[in-house]
This record gives structure tokens, C-alpha cells and sequence, in this order.
């Protein structure tokens, strides 16, 4: 199995903060959402946009995945973004306040054929559309935006995120069947480390790649969460060796510690190494 680009920790840096940006050359994160939108207040959107955009095309970032989150389309600066980021360095355009699949065909014809598109998964209407959203074939990747999704579902705060979990797995089912990626969305009280643990968890639970961040403190606990440990990785090293020795024998299945061991915990345990090489390859750069 190829290696895969992990997105354990996707953090938001404001594109129009030059001392972040930079900062951000050498932060341990997987994958960085430059912000263009809630993280820039309208007098300075022009302002960022060019901050932005002489940022990326001086590079430096490595191989963190550069994703730039552009203001809706429907607003007076989304097709300024879009126009701006088409060629200048990102590595994927994340366009928020999407409603149904139809909205990524509009940004498709501003940026080109190329560019891979995100989506914020932030309305109800986007959670009822999640199939047709993700299984459009310039989607790369969704965002859980689960502020937004709360505001306007009317939900109540609580830990275990209970009244969220249907669209949490909207998002994930979607994204499986697409085979597309699948990030969770923010923790908000970024000073509480427990609490940014027991979410990450429950995250990678559902099946999450990954969480978004808001501050760099949250990258060490979000890429531990999302990491396979060495434990997983060994299991999946004797998994395939028991597998492929058993095939090698004439039969279909393996043992190991006790459990069966068929082709589907093969793909699961290849996945794992996988993802664990990917890991080691980014810290490695």
C-alpha cells in the first residue's frame, strides 16, 4: 500500500498574521488551513489575502499540507480568494458554507481543473447533502464545522458531543465511501488538555483522519490521538507475516493472539503501516 498523507492535526493559522504564518514553517502539524474567513475581519480581507498569498509563494512550509480556506462565494470577497489562490501555491481550496454539491461545481470553473476542493461541513443542509458532496469528483476532503453546526441546530454544549453525533457520522460515512479524507472540527477551550484528549479520542473513534486546531499547543496531543501506537503497529506487522505464511500454506485465514486473521484485517493492518510510515516520513523531512 502507498503512503498516505496523514492530517492527524489540521491547524488554522489567520492568513493575515505574518509572524503566524511564518511561525507556522516550523510547527509539527500535518496540515494547515490558512483562514481567510472567520479569522479576518472584513477591513482587512484585501490586506490578508496578499499577505497570504506572498506567503505561499515563498514557501517553506515543507510537506504540511497547504489548504487555504476562502470566504464564501456568496460574499463580496469569495471570488476575489478564489481568483487570488487559483495558482499560487496551496495544495487545496476550502470553501466554507457549502449547501449541496452544485456549489463546488462554482468554484470548480473560478480555480481551474486542477486544484483539489474542501468543503466545510457546517450547515444542516451540507450534513443532509453529505453523499453528493463528498462523491464530487473535485472533493478532496471534509471539514467538520461543528461551531456553526451547533448555532444552527440549536444544540446544547456537552462533552460526550451527543447532540452532534449524526453529523459526525454523516460526515465520516460520506467520506469512506468517497475515500476521501474526513477531519473533525475544533475544540474550543484550547487550554484544557484533558478534555482536547478524551475529544481527539472520541474523533478517532468515529473515524476521523484527524481534528482541526486552533492553536499550536493542541498539535502534540491531536498527532498522539490519531497516530496508530507501536503496539497497533506491531500487532499489524504479525497480522500479515501470520496471514501471508498462512497463504503460503494453502489456507485463508491466520491466527493470532487468539483471533482470526482474515483479508479484511489484512487491508486494516497494510492501512496502519501505511499511515505509520507516512508519519515518520513527514517528521523526517
Amino acid at each position: 500500500m502507498a503512503n498516505i498523507h496523514p492530517y492527524r492535526s489540521v491547524l488554522y493559522i489567520p492568513g493575515s498574521n505574518a509572524r503566524a504564518l511564518e511561525k507556522a514553517r516550523g510547527l509539527a502539524a500535518d496540515a494547515i488551513i490558512f483562514d481567510l474567513e472567520d479569522a479576518v475581519a472584513p477591513d482587512a480581507k484585501a490586506e490578508a489575502r496578499a499577505t497570504l498569498r506572498a506567503a505561499l509563494q515563498e514557501g517553506g512550509y515543507g510537506r504540511r499540507a497547504k489548504i487555504v480556506r476562502i470566504n464564501a462565494l456568496s460574499t463580496e470577497w469569495g471570488l476575489a480568494d478564489a481568483r487570488a489562490f487559483a495558482e499560487a501555491g496551496a495544495d487545496a481550496i476550502l470553501l466554507p458554507k457549502v449547501n449541496a454539491a452544485s456549489d463546488i461545481d462554482v468554484l470548480g470553473d473560478i480555480i481551474g481543473p486542477d486544484l483539489p476542493v474542501w468543503t466545510m461541513m457546517e450547515t444542516p443542509l451540507s450534513i443532509l447533502n453529505a453523499r453528493e458532496i463528498a462523491a464530487h469528483p473535485r472533493v478532496a476532503g471534509l471539514v467538520a464545522g461543528t461551531n456553526d453546526l451547533a448555532k444552527d441546530l440549536r444544540t446544547r454544549a456537552r462533552p460526550d458531543r451527543l447532540p452532534l453525533i449524526l453529523a459526525l457520522q454523516s460526515i465520516v460515512l460520506a467520506a469512506r465511501a468517497a475515500r476521501i479524507v474526513a477531519v473533525d472540527g475544533v475544540y474550543n477551550r484550547f487550554r484544557d488538555e484533558d478534555g482536547l484528549r478524551e475529544e481527539c479520542a472520541q474523533g478517532r473513534d468515529l473515524g476521523f483522519d484527524g481534528k482541526t486546531l486552533i492553536h499550536p499547543a493542541q498539535i502534540d496531543i491531536a498527532n498522539a490521538a490519531f497516530a496508530p501506537t507501536e503496539a497497533e503497529i506491531e500487532l499489524a506487522e504479525r497480522q500479515i507475516a501470520a496471514y501471508e505464511e498462512s497463504r503460503a500454506s494453502g489456507q485463508g485465514i491466520a491466527v493470532v493472539d487468539g483471533q482470526i486473521v482474515e483479508n479484511l484485517h489484512v487491508v486494516t493492518a497494510e492501512r496502519i503501516l501505511a499511515q505509520a510510515r507516512a508519519i515518520r516520513d513527514l517528521a523526517a523531512e
